[in-house]
């Protein structure tokens, strides 16, 4: 009898842990319960690899664009289909052009347009040296090294070096302009966009888009690559006036200005055409398309 009611607990353990173990899967298979797993997942865990369907993505789980991510199956993808309908639409689209990805992160949207096909190369370029090591995981489990070439720098205006700062909570943030007294402080090489283009065995006629994203760093950016914007090249970029200030966002405008007339904005309500003299200043951040 003893050995009998110790094989039956050992049983009803086994049916209780295995309903356990399902509920809990398709607790953690909905949006809160893969919020809630993520956001209290311990410092052990440095990295984690998602099957996004299309495509793989790495990335830390104390990071804020790992955890969107790891939740949604993806990081603002959305935005990058909505400019290349836009491109589209308008006949700006070069499949046999290159793609200027200045501020590559972890590689979420290198990866969307290089499946997209919306281009024959991607020059990415990172100067965060935590992203820089998820971006080359990405691109190359993905198998999109003959398509991304991979830059672990800044875009300035002249070559060397620049102090960079790290954001703990947030990757994306990290910027070579100081937001928080608690970033970290590190130094980052940094060359002109016509050096990088140059290394990477590019003529900056074979450039025929530009993404930009680097917290606040844009007016230094764009002043280094004075021959694409003479060209007028399109050109995508977070325009973040709160981090300019108003006189340096009056003096961002009238550059841009001197080399792009029209514009295509994108605010949370929709997009807007308008002049780029016209880019407003007094909205915290938005995104804009610079158009030839």
């Amino acid at each position: 009898m003893a050995v009998d009611a110790l094989g039956s607990k050992k049983y009803w353990r086994k049916r209780l842990r295995r309903a356990r173990n399902a509920v809990a899967s398709r607790f953690f298979d909905t949006r809160f319960g893969r919020r809630l797993l993520i956001e209290n997942i311990g410092p052990r865990v440095v990295s984690m690899t998602v099957d996004a369907g299309d495509h793989l993505m790495t990335f830390s789980p104390s990071d804020y664009i790992g955890r969107k991510v790891f939740r949604k199956g993806h990081f603002e993808r959305g935005n990058v289909d909505r400019l290349l309908a836009v491109l589209r639409e308008r006949g700006l689209l070069r499949k046999d052009g290159v793609l200027l990805e200045l501020g590559g992160n972890i590689g979420t949207q290198t990866v969307y347009f290089a499946l997209s096909n919306a281009c024959s190369r991607i020059v990415s370029v990172e100067p965060d040296p935590r992203n820089f090591k998820l971006l080359q995981t990405n691109i190359g489990q993905n198998r999109l090294e003959e398509t991304v070439t991979l830059v672990n720098c800044a875009a300035g205006e002249t070559a060397g070096e620049i102090d960079f700062f790290l954001n703990a909570t947030n990757h994306g943030k990290s910027s070579a302009i100081r937001q928080s007294s608690s970033d970290m402080k590190v130094s980052v090489p940094v060359k002109p966009v016509s050096d990088i283009l140059r290394e990477a065995g590019l003529n900056p006629n074979d450039v025929s888009l530009v993404w930009m994203d680097i917290e606040g760093y844009e007016p230094v950016a764009c002043r280094s690559m004075a021959p694409l914007m003479s060209r007028r090249v399109p050109l995508y970029m977070e325009f973040t006036p709160i981090f300019y200030g108003p006189e340096q966002t009056r003096d961002f405008v009238t550059m841009l200005a001197g080399c792009y007339e029209d514009c295509v904005v994108f605010f949370e309500e929709g997009e807007q055409e308008m002049k780029v003299g016209d880019l407003p200043g007094g909205v915290d951040q938005y995104d804009v398309l610079l158009l030839p």
